[in-house]
């Protein structure tokens, strides 16, 4: 089916809110109807929220020759009016720099399909990372006239820096590096522009020979002027909690105890942590960080840097509508009792509702895997490898298994656990199996296919439940769950759905919403979050061509997104810019109320 530039409201929202008690069940279940063999059919509520006025203004494709990796994560200048957007497709890592002064929105061109493919931006200053700091980009920010590079070191094991440039002008002026922790994987400025807060996430070496452990830096910013070292928030404190932390619904996975290339892993807290992304309160009192693989958040106070850290828990699926499979010819929604999901979220934001700070995660889900090289199986095998695989080399470990490969006890037994059920679907190794006998009387899913409000003391307020599955099958039919580079629509039934990953929050008129971005399908789905007790679905918009079996056209994969205001916008109206991983483009939306 063709789907092109669409901002479409259903008639029916999602209402209401719930708490999930300890174990992180959400809080609240999403539409609610008869499931038809294509699609949904029923409403629950009345359309109280009016259609937003949702049209692009501007794109650029940042490498059109090889544009995977050209536009993951953007920021917005206000003073130059100009998007900074990190450009690691090529060799040597850039910022590229993209004016918006003067841009003709009539410029953009929809194909047949009603895509746009075509650019009205151009890139106005490139920054040459690598002319003062080694290694790889992997995340930007701006306060100010003040721009700040996360760059991760070219080896693992080696800490990576911030760099610091002065962007008052228009060239940018490189100012320092500051040593962070090992893979600075995210980077954000306080509200209040006094703080740099960094998530290391410390990925472990492909091999797994190497293991660096997570951590959080602050770095203290003084009248624009960065300090020259920061403050590390190390995680070895909670090397002995582990068990603790397993009971609040913390994941750890890795090869402990296994031998890899004739050496024993052992693996601490510390070292299995992996800080992820960072959101920090509009008081700039508290820094929030989720740990994506490991299903947490820590919470820092800014004001002492004492930390806690504390498990997101599960998501129960058994009054919920879910499809498992991608080989059962099409979207095919069922329940599972016995079926749960790591909430596992990558995104985080933050704003107060009543003077009360509100958490809000995109929940990705993601697992582990390592690979190791090796000249063929035999000898993979023979020096502790699980598989062999030509292109990826000898599997080290992974966490995932399809649940065919399960012995199923419980509400699951019952299942045929074939290709029409969940037989397909990826699960967790480590989490199921309650008694350790062998048979696992629950399955464990990677992430939440949601995005979900959490308080400050990490209850769930409101959870959009099983509403991205059963939206986008609506709206897109067959190309339902299709992968951002192909189009075939179903194939990630099996793992982890849309996959909501991008988010940004933004204020549109009296309203206070949330856009989250869905890395596989390319969608946006728009949700008003100014009551977080009283959440609704509002919009939704894409760009990309759905033609199955044809090329995949338009804006494919949102990484990273940036809301700016009515105020701060030269063109009166809201802006969201987004940068999208696999097609390379930054493509900018305007966001009006009608």
């Amino acid at each position: 089916m063709k789907k092109s530039i669409v901002a479409l409201a259903l008639i029916s929202l999602l209402t209401g809110c719930g708490s999930d008690g300890d174990n992180g069940t959400d809080g609240i279940n999403g539409l609610t109807g008869e499931i038809g063999e294509t699609g949904v059919a029923g409403t629950d509520g009345s359309d109280t929220h009016s259609l937003l006025d949702i049209s692009m203004v501007a794109r650029a494709t940042l490498n059109a020759e090889s544009p995977e990796g050209a536009a993951e994560i953007v920021a917005f200048h206000k003073t130059s009016n100009s998007i900074f957007a990190i450009n690691s497709s090529g060799a040597i890592p850039t910022v590229e720099v993209l004016s918006l002064d003067s841009v003709d929105a009539n410029a953009l061109i929809k194909d047949i399909e009603g895509v746009i493919n075509n650019s009205n931006l151009t890139i106005q200053t490139t920054i040459t990372l690598n002319d003062n700091t080694a290694g790889d980009a992997n995340s930007i920010a701006i306060n100010g006239d003040l721009l700040a590079v996360a760059m991760a070191a070219s080896e693992t094991g080696e800490l990576g820096n911030i760099a610091f440039y002065d962007i008052s002008e228009t060239t940018p002026k490189f100012l320092k590096n500051v040593v962070a922790g090992y893979l600075p994987d995210m980077v954000t400025f306080s509200p209040d522009g006094t703080k740099v807060v960094v998530a290391n996430e410390g990925e472990p070496k492909g091999d797994y020979s190497i293991d660096p452990e997570g951590s959080i830096s602050i770095i203290d910013i003084l009248d624009s002027v960065p300090s020259d070292t920061a403050t590390q928030l190390g995680l070895t404190a909670l090397n002995d909690q582990k068990d603790d932390l397993i009971s609040q619904g913390v994941i750890f996975s890795s090869p402990t105890g296994s031998t890899i290339k004739g050496k024993l892993i052992e693996t601490t807290v510390a070292m299995d942590l992996e800080p992820e992304y960072v959101a920090i309160s509009a008081d700039s009192k508290t820094a929030f960080i989720t740990v994506q693989e490991n299903n947490a958040l820590i919470t820092v106070n800014l004001d002492d840097n004492s930390m806690s850290i504390k498990g997101l828990g599960f998501k129960d699926w058994s009054d919920l509508y879910f499809d498992g499979s991608d080989k059962d010819d099409g979207i095919n929604f069922k329940k599972y009792a016995g079926l749960f999901g790591m909430y596992q979220p990558d995104s985080v934001s933050s704003y107060q509702w009543q003077g009360a700070n509100f958490v809000v995660t995109a929940n990705e889900g993601d697992g582990r895997e390592y690979f190791f090289d090796s000249a063929d199986e035999t000898t993979c095998l023979a020096e502790g490898g699980l598989d062999f695989d030509e292109d990826d080399g000898c599997l080290s470990y992974t966490d995932e298994i399809r649940a065919s490969k399960l012995t199923l006890g419980g509400d699951l037994a019952a299942l045929n656990n074939d290709d029409d059920d969940l037989g397909r679907l990826k699960v967790s190794t480590v989490l199921g199996d309650t008694d350790n006998d062998g048979v696992f009387e629950n399955l464990y899913t990677f992430g939440a296919r949601s995005f979900t409000i959490w308080d400050a003391n990490g209850l769930v307020v409101f959870d959009s439940g099983d509403s991205v599955d059963r939206i986008t099958a609506s709206i897109h039919g067959d190309a339902f769950n299709n992968d951002e580079d192909e189009n075939k629509g179903d194939t990630r039934s099996d793992a982890k759905g849309a996959e909501p990953e991008a988010l940004a929050l933004g204020q549109v008129g009296d309203r206070m919403l949330a856009f989250v971005g869905l890395e596989r399908m390319a969608g946006i789905m728009v949700f008003d979050i100014t009551n977080p007790y009283n959440t609704t679905f509002v919009d939704y918009f894409i760009n990309r061509g759905l033609v199955e079996g044809a090329d995949v056209t338009g804006d494919l994969a949102p990484e990273g997104m940036k809301f700016v205001s009515a105020e701060d916008s030269s063109t009166g109206e809201a802006l969201l810019i987004v940068g999208n991983e696999i097609s390379g483009s930054v493509a900018v939306w305007q966001i009006a109320e009608q």
